[in-house]
This record gives structure tokens, sequence and C-alpha cells, in this order.
């Protein structure tokens, strides 16, 4: 199918979805779906931060939960220590993040195929230690230790806690919105970044950097402007995502399954495309929440399938590599060609007749 139809079932899928979504708060629904709906926002929205350097440049990267985990600790610490309220510290969340996305991202993107991803990897697990083990290490180092002298500084395996606000439930209603404003906002972001000359050289370059190089493209110039744009993203869902929540754990906010799930969400909708991100991360928290509520027994033996979250991950991604490597995305374009081909099939030889009388 043509690019434009596979654009117009993108465009439709959202628009229709982003209509049910908010109106899910006025129906008679629990809380649970109201968080399961926040959290599926955020990382639809980050698959396409995401998607926006792995998808369109083709740079794929294991490291994003890093950003992630950025933005909410930079939120966390500033509103806990000056008092500065919490969604003033949004774009210095995504600041934060961006710069740190550079200072490894210069050296590391200049890595091509595997080698990228593999550095990312160490990147992402460098960082969720060091975060993990900040305060200790502040309190063993002169002057440093005035930081968290009094409080900590990350909370170690304690996280940290932001204050409580005295009406939660409207409180958290609000942010349920403020989740999908950053969503349709990073998919504009996205749409435009796709059609303007910064999304053809990213293509370009994911199809043959030495050819992009040949043709005047500074390629490093282009990932490491993708790789900001994308970290920027995920830090302001960070934030997001301590201001909905108010409690941060390192552990949990920098683990590689934040950056697994920002990979896998891309491929299973669509990669490359701007409304498959989207959908990949509606199939993914679905099919994640079925299983943190699934349990097998066998007589005395329980299991619960959420333990083999990543493996059934695993075995999905291959199934679609080998079978379909446009996602659900390319399954629906196919399905819609199919239902498509007998009307085109009868235009074409109406067309025909026409022509010979």
């Amino acid at each position: 199918m043509k690019s434009s139809s596979r654009t117009f079932i993108s465009v439709l899928f959202v628009i229709a979805l982003l209509a049910f979504v908010t109106a899910i708060p006025s129906l008679p629904v629990s809380k649970y779906w109201q968080t399961l709906g926040f959290i599926t926002f955020l990382f639809a929205g980050m698959s396409v931060a995401w998607n926006i350097l792995g998808g369109y440049g083709g740079q794929v990267s294991f490291g994003h939960g890093t950003f992630l985990g950025l933005g909410a600790f930079t939120t966390a610490v500033i509103s806990i220590r000056t008092g500065i309220p919490a969604p003033l510290t949004i774009p210095i969340a995504g600041l934060v993040a961006m710069v740190y996305g550079v200072l490894w991202g210069y050296p590391t993107l200049r890595l091509r195929g595997p080698y990228f991803s593999i550095a990312t990897i160490g990147i992402g697990e460098a960082t969720r230690l060091l975060m993990i083990n900040l305060d200790d290490l502040l309190r063993g180092a002169p002057f440093l230790n005035e930081l968290v002298k009094d409080r900590p500084f990350t909370g170690g395996a304690s996280g940290l806690n932001l204050k409580i606000p005295p009406d939660i439930i409207s409180y958290q209603l609000n942010y349920y919105y403020f989740a999908l404003a950053f969503l349709v906002i990073t998919i504009l972001i996205a749409w435009w970044i796709r059609r303007a000359r910064f999304g053809l050289a990213l293509f370009a370059i994911n199809m043959d950097p030495d050819a992009a190089e040949t043709l005047g493209v500074n390629t490093a110039r282009y990932k490491v402007y993708a790789l900001m744009v994308s970290a920027f993203l995920v830090g302001v869902a960070g934030s997001l995502y301590a201001q909905y929540f108010l409690f941060i754990d390192p552990r949990e906010m920098f683990s590689f399954q934040n950056s697994i799930a920002m990979v896998l969400m891309p491929i299973i909708g669509g990669i490359g495309t701007v409304g498959g991100p989207v959908l990949g991360a509606f199939v993914f928290k679905v099919v994640e929440d079925r299983l943190a509520t699934t349990r097998l027994e066998f007589g005395t033996l329980t299991i619960n399938l959420v333990q083999f979250n990543l493996l059934l991950y695993g075995l999905l991604l291959v199934l679609i590599i080998l079978f379909e490597r446009g996602g659900v995305l390319g399954l629906l374009s196919r399905a819609a060609k199919k239902i498509q081909e007998p009307q085109r099939r009868q235009a074409l030889a109406e067309k025909n007749s026409n022509s010979n009388l």
C-alpha cells in the first residue's frame, strides 16, 4: 500500500483512539483505568520520541530509560529542595535529559550497527547503578557530603517522596490530561519532523549513511539533533511521571525494562511511522496489564506470568520480525489493501472498457 494510505490509517487510528481515551475519566470506571491510561499515554509519547532516533534515523538505543529517570529525579530534587512548583520544572527536566543525551550521544553515535546499541546498554546500566548509589558516594566525598547531610539526594533504594496535594483525586485527573496533551504534542512533533528536511536527512542516514554523506548530509550532526529531541521529550515524560505518582525509585525509573519497552513499542506497532509507536504502546500496555493479573496454577504451584514478560515480549518481537516487519500497522495496511483490491480492479476494468469504446 502507498505511504499516503498508511499515513491516513495511522492518523485515523490516532484520532479515534484519542477521542475514546479523552472520555475515559467521565465514564463509570475505577481509578485503576485512569492510572493505566496515564501510563499508556506517557509510554506512547516516549515510544514516539524514541522512534525519531530509532525509527527515522535507524539508531537503536537501549538507553532511553536514563532520560526517563533523569527527568523524574530532576523534578523531584528541584521541587523538594527549592520549593519550586513541580509543573515549572518540566522544561528543566527535559533540558537535563537532553544535555545528558548529548554528553554520551556525541561520541557513541559515531558507532554503527549493533555497536551503538551495545554502548547504550552499558551507559544505561552505569547510570542506573550511579543513581542508586549516589547518596552513599556523596556522603563519602568532601564538600559534597553537605548535599545529603539533612535529606537524601536521590533516596537510594528508598526513593524520594514529593509533597502530596490536598485534593489528590482532582490533581491526578489533571495529570491524566497533561499526559494526553504530551502524547498529542509528541505526535505532532514527530509528524512535522517526518515531513521536514530534518526527517528526510534521518531517513537517508537510516537507508545508507555513506550515501547520505556523499550527498552532503552531516550524519553526525543530524543524529545528535535527533537524540536531543528524543531525550528532551522522554525527560518531560519522566517529570510528569514523578508528579503523578509523587514517589520515584531509582531502581524502577532507570530500569532496563523501561528502555526495552520504548524499543518494543514502535517495533510492535510499526517502526518508522507516526502512528505505529502509539498503536504499539497501547497493545504493549494491554498485554502487560493482562500478564500482571494472569496466574497459572498447577496443583500447589502458582506461576505469575508477569515474571516472564521479557521472555514473552522477546518471542513477540521475533514473530513480528519474521512474519510482519511493518508491525500491527503493517497488518492493518495489508488488510485494507485486500479490502480495496476488488474495488481497484473494478475501477481499472471500467476505465479500460471505456477507453476501448
